[in-house]
């Protein structure tokens, strides 16, 4: 266990004496010297305790002395808060103690120095930056996390409102990231301080009861202990047994997720069984099963598949006396080192010899994802938001087509599945099989369950997959195309509408027009060709604004004769410098005899001739536009395929390569179960540039032998 002390703080003495059972006497003298400097900086400064500032990361440092930390985090430690409350800066501490202890004071120390819009964006802020630190390296967030500690431990000196954000943001944030650094007794311990002070009166209700249930439930412990270890010395399996009280917060969960009362919580203490290696773990749980009924379902090999921060034991609920659940796990003396250190491990038992390289290989992995996502993610508050998502501690186990297995967390789906895979291959699903069966993208996997993922090179992400996808990796990587198409269309369409506009103001001038963004740049916020044509395409700025700077540089009295004289018919190669949109409920593609209506706050929105919305009550009053198609439309567009097809192995991919060998792309991908067992009905979304690019993809389909009836699907 972390060390306590009853008043929540410890002395110098007490850091310097636990220091000298692991470090070298010089490393010793160097800690004092950082004592001495964070005394003398935090002098005259005092906690909402009543004790002296400097007792705080005196207490932190001490905390980190338990895993054994070296004495640059232990400097660390004792210097992390002079840079953020005194006028010592991170310069004044790479002069005294070096580069590397600056940076790791550096990293956990806060932006003050800024000025933000919110709170709630400076807090965002704060932890990219500290988990920016932490990817560099990982010391820097053990700090952070035995600061958290101390400060949890002392919280109830400080008043209620900031007393409840704090343990809220532990309960979200660093109790999670200390489950997924593995250091599970911070994550117990950060867990059961934030349910105290978030629901006091629960916690108050439920540890009298817990001391009620202590004493009549004793002699039972007793017993199991006495009936496990009898059973496993008689197996000759040498082991260390041992019960714990299950804490007030995870009998809370108890209750709350299964709708129970105190009464009905039966397993409130838990059993550890410790032995040599990994063949005694299978042996010992064989003969407790021997000794004592197992709950069918209740068992979790979390050996042969660990846990993402590297926490390996079998866990099995068993049925003991009078029928009372009893919650058992079994790991090694190894295992149970990385259960309780985590990663931590690495400096606590680094002479030992323990194996820590999957735990290393997995957390650098964690980190390099949360470095790739703050890369691309647009603001601090959109990376807090992935990080909250990625913290989620429960996990499945499934299986790839080759029989890899792969950790995600509860609830994902099989889009979560195939951007764990690889962002490109999410980016490029069109279909999913679990267990050999076509399902929904949306499918929730559970473990065991074997997943293939149908891809397409012309594939997209579609927007609706951010309702369903719980991984981090998944929403960043949809949020990440879904604005890189965004960008790269609305640059397409805006490049067309200006030369529309161009068109119209003068005919004659338009490629000498295009040379002259650079002079005009100053009119728009000296904005990139590219962003200007964006803000186009998005309706941003008026194509006519633009067209009017550009050859205003040629000859200002020609684009004015020309501006009288433009022509009156609105064309959609034209549009006038207005945003066009495609009614979904229609889709036009060219061809298509169109009709085209103003939106505000859209701008120019087509449809077909023959769309039922066009006369649904509402829209007497519209004023509908004639338009007509562009000669020259190089643009894709969308448009559904409704297919029934026999119940073929492999169709779905047929069909999906077929689209694909016409150039079309495929958006979306759905296969539901038709009216009979022998048929299927699937509905692609695809783009083309026609209707007879259309009728050639049709064609193609009505090819396959699987194929029975295939038409193009308008959503009235």
């Amino acid at each position: 266990m972390l060390p306590k002390k009853t008043t929540g703080s410890y002395v110098a003495t007490d850091l310097f004496d636990q220091a000298n059972s692991y470090l070298n006497p010089s490393d010793v003298l160097l800690l004092k010297t950082a004592y001495e400097f964070s005394e003398t900086a935090h002098r005259g400064q005092f906690r909402k305790t009543g004790d002296p500032y400097v007792s705080h990361p005196i207490s932190v440092a001490h905390i980190l002395t338990h895993w054994r930390l070296d004495v640059q985090t232990l400097s660390a430690a004792l210097l992390h808060d002079v840079v953020e409350d005194t006028a010592t800066t991170t310069v004044d501490i790479q002069n005294h103690f070096g580069e590397v202890i600056a940076e790791l004071v550096d990293g956990v120390s806060k932006l003050d120095q800024i000025k933000f819009e919110s709170k709630a964006h400076r807090q965002a802020e704060n932890f990219r930056k500290m988990l920016l630190a932490m990817s560099r390296d990982v010391r820097v967030m053990l700090i952070k996390l035995a600061d958290r500690l101390h400060n949890m431990r002392t919280l109830g000196s400080i008043y209620r409102k900031k007393r409840l954000r704090i343990a809220q943001e532990t309960a979200e944030i660093y109790a999670p990231i200390a489950n997924r650094l593995g250091l599970n007794n911070v994550f117990e311990e950060l867990q059961e301080l934030s349910f105290r002070h978030l629901y006091p009166n629960r916690f108050k209700v439920i540890t009298k009861a817990l001391k009620k249930a202590r004493g009549n439930r004793k002699e039972l412990v007793e017993s199991i202990l006495d009936q496990t270890r009898d059973k496993l010395k008689q197996q000759e399996i040498n082991s260390s047994v041992t019960g714990r009280e299950k804490n007030t917060f995870s009998v809370y969960r108890k209750m709350r997720e299964k709708t129970l009362s105190f009464a009905e919580v039966y397993d409130i203490y838990g059993f550890r069984v410790i032995v040599d290696d990994i063949t005694k773990c299978y042996q010992a749980l064989g003969a407790l099963h021997q000794m004592f009924k197992p709950v069918p379902g209740k068992f979790k090999d979390y050996i042969a598949m660990p846990k993402n921060n590297g926490y390996q034991s079998l866990h099995t609920t068993l049925l003991g006396p009078y029928g009372t659940p009893i919650e058992m796990q079994i790991r090694t003396k190894e295992m149970h080192r990385i259960a309780e250190a985590g990663l931590a491990s690495h400096w606590l038992y680094k002479e030992s010899g323990t194996s820590l390289t999957d735990l290393q290989t997995k957390t650098h992995q964690w980190l390099q994802n949360l470095l790739e996502i703050h890369m691309e993610s647009g603001s601090s508050t959109e990376f807090l938001e992935h990080l909250r998502v990625d913290l989620f501690p429960d996990e499945v186990y499934v299986l790839t087509p080759k029989g890899d297995i792969m950790s995600l967390p509860y609830q994902a789906t099989c889009v979560d599945f195939a951007y764990a895979v690889h962002t490109d291959i999410g980016n490029q699903t069109v279909a999913a099989k679990l267990n050999h069966e076509l399902v929904p993208l949306r499918k929730t996997i559970k473990t065991g369950d074997r997943v293939e993922i149908i891809t397409t090179d012309n594939a997209k992400p579609n927007s609706s997959w951010l309702d369903f996808v719980v991984t981090a990796k998944a929403r960043h990587g949809i949020r990440h195309r879904l604005k890189t198409m965004q960008h790269d269309e609305a640059v397409h369409l805006g490049s067309q509408i200006l030369a529309g506009a161009l068109r119209a103001l003068d005919p004659t001038n338009t490629g000498l027009a295009l040379n002259s963004w650079e002079e005009i740049a100053p009119k728009f916020a000296d904005k990139s060709k590219n962003q200007i044509l964006s803000d186009i395409g998005l309706g941003k700025t008026l194509a006519i604004a633009v067209a009017r700077s550009l050859l205003l540089q040629i000859d200002e009295k020609k684009i004015a004769e020309n501006t009288e004289n433009s022509p009156e018919q609105l064309l959609i190669r034209g549009s006038e410098g207005m945003t066009l949109e495609f009614g979904m409920c229609c889709t036009p593609i060219p061809g298509d005899p169109i009709i085209g209506h103003m939106k505000k706050g859209t701008g120019l929105i087509i449809h077909t001739h023959d769309c039922k919305t066009l006369s649904t009550p509402g829209t007497q009053n519209v004023k509908f536009l004639d338009v007509a198609w562009s000669d020259n439309t190089d643009k894709m567009f969308t448009v559904k395929i409704s297919l029934i097809v026999s119940d073929a192995q492999g169709v779905l991919a047929k069909v999906a390569s077929e689209i694909t060998k016409t150039d079309s792309n495929i958006q979306s991908a759905i296969a539901e179960p038709g009216d009979s067992s022998a048929y299927s009905s699937m509905i692609f979304t695809i783009q083309v540039e026609n209707r007879m690019h259309l009728a050639t993809v049709m064609r193609s389909l009505r090819k396959i032998p699987a194929v029975i009836r295939i038409n193009r699907l308008k959503s009235h």
